[in-house]
């Protein structure tokens, strides 16, 4: 049997110590960035969602409610990043993909648009891989060969840039996108994201 032809993994793990409340919650057209995440991962035409999740999990989870996708829990989420990709890499690997587009909740600009181009890309190189390019890096979302997924090493906060900067990167394809630069670390970014309109506004839940 082939493998789908590709899962979404969303990244929703993280603390938000910078921020001070959950990145996740806050909201775009009434739509919390969580479910916005989990939404455009799906409508991707997705085999299935699995979506990380560490702090404050049983609240997530209640967020996830009503939604068709997996919650995956990482225990050492506090670790970094790379406990989440290390986590999704175990989940998926009983039932592998061809591609893994994985994703976070902190790209209030991202839209369904780049999503589709960055499946594209990736299909069209060798390497069946394609990153998001901003702000002079290869960044999320990505579309990640399972070759390349599988093999990899996720430890600390690297996430997936050791790989995006790795053996064979100058065959991955790169999808430019601007706008996903602000990616909600700071009140500031979550301003500078309300004056764009793609916030509704930094209220918390």
């Amino acid at each position: 049997m082939s493998p789908a032809p590709h899962v979404v993994a969303v990244l929703a793990a993280g603390g938000s110590r910078r921020l001070g409340h959950p990145k996740q919650l806050l909201r775009r057209d009434g739509e919390t960035l969580l479910r916005r995440a989990v939404r455009l991962g799906r409508d991707t035409g997705a085999a299935r969602v699995l979506v990380a999740l560490g702090a404050a999990a049983a609240r997530m989870q209640q967020e996830l409610r009503g939604l068709d996708a997996q919650a995956v829990l990482v225990e050492d989420w506090e670790s970094g990043l790379g406990a989440s990709l290390g986590t999704l890499q175990r989940a998926m690997a009983a039932d592998p993909p061809a591609t893994v587009l994985v994703l976070g909740c902190d790209q209030p600009a991202l839209a369904p648009a780049h999503l589709a181009r960055l499946l594209e890309a990736a299909a069209q190189v060798p390497a069946g891989t394609a990153f998001s390019s901003y702000a002079g890096v290869r960044g999320l979302p990505a579309a990640v060969a399972w070759s390349l997924w599988s093999a990899a090493r996720f430890e600390g906060d690297e996430g997936l840039r050791t790989l995006a900067r790795g053996p064979g990167a100058e065959g991955f394809a790169q999808v430019r996108a601007p706008d996903l630069a602000i990616d909600l670390d700071t009140a500031a970014d979550v301003a500078a994201a309300v004056s764009l309109g793609w916030l509704d506004g930094p209220a918390r839940d």
